[in-house]
């Protein structure tokens, strides 16, 4: 699974029927409204590299309302719940 984060401007007046159409683009499994530079941020999920540039480039830049957008591949996951099991490895609960 390949996850990449995009963060998103649109026009003020379309922040939420942009995120709406955005997370029921196939791929995108969550997009958040979000403070700062940015309006909102989607996360996609795909099986295959390729398939990015069918979500965000095709689709995604495409929802009315959306300026731009700058996207950032994961290489790893990291979580508590990853750190614990890491930690845990050969002991008995």
């Amino acid at each position: 699974m390949i996850t990449a984060f995009v963060l998103i401007k649109t026009n003020v007046d379309r922040i939420p029927e942009a995120a709406q159409e955005i997370s029921e683009i196939e791929g995108i499994s969550e997009v958040y409204s979000v403070t700062g530079e940015w309006d909102l941020i989607a996360v996609a999920r795909v099986s295959q590299h390729e398939a990015l540039a069918d979500v965000i480039a095709d689709k995604l830049s495409k929802v009315d309302g959306v300026q731009a957008t700058t996207t950032h591949i994961s290489f790893r996951a990291y979580s508590k719940h990853d750190l614990d099991a890491a930690f845990s490895l050969g002991f008995e609960h």
